[in-house]
């Protein structure tokens, strides 16, 4: 099973954890962004990009973890545009919140997941284990 995990760099031990866990079940994570060092230049900024692009394509899933910024909803977007399955994490209901929340992550082929991160892990590796 491959997977891509977006968010922000203020979820990066989120992130690592999430990671860590689904790799212990064999699964592959396409890219692992959070091994990136302070971006300086346009050209690093555009292998970036390019490489995340490609592991969201080469991902069986993504995965989002909220709050994230604009990198992880364009991420999310081409997910969305390959009809990927997508799963939104928040460890509170704030995100999915009327006036907080977006079209998108109401949308089929979108599950929203809030609790914390343990039971997360557990609920996606129970839906690929069906």
């Amino acid at each position: 099973m491959n997977f891509y995990i977006a968010s922000n760099f203020q979820n990066i031990h989120e992130v690592r954890e999430l990671a860590r866990i689904l790799k212990l079940e064999g699964w592959n994570h396409t890219y692992d962004w959070t091994k990136n060092e302070r971006v300086d230049s346009y050209n690093l900024l555009s292998e970036i990009g390019r490489i995340e692009k490609q592991a969201v394509v080469d991902s069986d899933f993504l995965v989002v973890l909220l709050p994230a910024g604009k990198g992880s909803h364009i991420e999310m977007g081409i997910a969305l545009g390959l009809e990927k399955r997508i799963f939104l994490y928040s460890s509170t209901n704030s995100s999915f919140d009327f006036d907080q929340t977006s079209t998108f992550y109401h949308v089929d082929g979108v599950d929203r997941f809030t609790g914390d991160l343990q039971s997360f892990a557990h609920y996606l590796i129970g839906i690929h284990h069906q």
